[in-house]
Order: structure tokens, then C-alpha cells, then sequence
């Protein structure tokens, strides 16, 4: 079965790599995980995407990290634990499959892609309380942010 095209909320993307990339300039698409350093996904009610397709292609194309950030604790209890809560899941690649680490409250995020980083999951988790679509652009300012901060050397 072939891989599907994922449109992530969140994604680090290395402009070296994009010249290498076949589809790239004329259709804005990337087909290797080289390109892509790290791949954060909000969960919403197709909790199943995020939790099993999505970490099985990523890993395929072997995206070095992917967050899983369910803020209402909507996916199965097989990924996130009884009691549901919320959770991030913080997806780091070992020998081609996800190691996955299941962080809640303040327990602290540890990122291979941005060493040096110092956030908990009660940080990341913050817009729980907000409606999905809210949550959604506020989780993708707030990586935005983050992501701006650790490139200029300030986390």
C-alpha cells in the first residue's frame, strides 16, 4: 500500500534539502524525509490518522521527530493510556520505527531536533480548553513561535 499525502500542522522543513526534492518546484510537494526535519499534528476527532498512518509514513520516510499534541485526549486508550487524558506523544526515530514517549502535565519535552528546548506538556497542551478549530491555530501559532526562537538561538 502506498503512501498518502499528509498536509501536517506543523512542519520543519530543511531549504538545503528542497533542491533535491522532484516535485518541489512546481507543486510545492515533498517526497523526502530528508527535507523534513520534525512534523507536529494537533489531534481532532480522525484521532486514528494521527496516531496510526501517520506515524507509520512518517516513519517511512523517516521524519526524525513527530509530536502528536491531543489536547482533549481524544485518541484510543491503546495510544494515550487509561485514563484517557491529554498527552503528548513525542515520536523520535530509532533504526527506522518511532520510539514514543507519552509526556502529560509537567513533565518535561526532550527533543532531538531542538536540544535545546525547555517546554512541558502542560505548555504545549495549554489550549485544551478551546474549541478545536481555535485550538488548532493557536497550537500553530504557538509552534510558529517556538520554532522562530529556537532558530534564532534563544531557547
Amino acid at each position: 500500500m502506498g503512501m498518502t499525502g499528509f498536509r501536517p500542522d506543523v512542519a520543519v522543513v530543511d531549504g538545503g534539502e528542497l533542491a533535491a526534492e522532484p516535485l518541489w518546484p512546481e507543486q510545492s510537494i515533498l517526497t523526502r524525509g530528508n527535507s523534513i526535519k520534525f512534523v507536529a499534528e494537533v489531534v481532532s476527532n480522525n484521532w486514528q490518522n494521527d496516531y496510526a498512518r501517520k506515524v507509520e509514513d512518517y516513519a517511512t520516510l523517516g521524519i526524525s521527530e513527530y509530536w502528536i499534541v491531543d489536547y482533549a485526549g481524544l485518541g484510543g486508550i491503546r495510544y494515550i493510556g487509561k485514563p484517557k487524558q491529554p498527552t503528548v506523544s513525542i515520536c523520535t526515530l530509532v533504526d527506522g520505527e518511532y520510539e514514543i514517549k507519552l509526556l502529560r502535565d509537567s513533565q518535561t519535552i526532550k527533543s532531538s531536533i531542538f536540544p535545546n528546548l525547555t517546554l512541558t506538556a502542560q505548555q504545549v497542551l495549554k489550549a485544551g480548553n478551546m474549541t478545536f478549530q481555535k485550538a488548532l491555530k493557536e497550537s500553530r501559532n504557538f509552534f510558529n513561535s517556538l520554532l522562530q526562537k529556537a532558530f534564532r538561538g534563544k531557547l
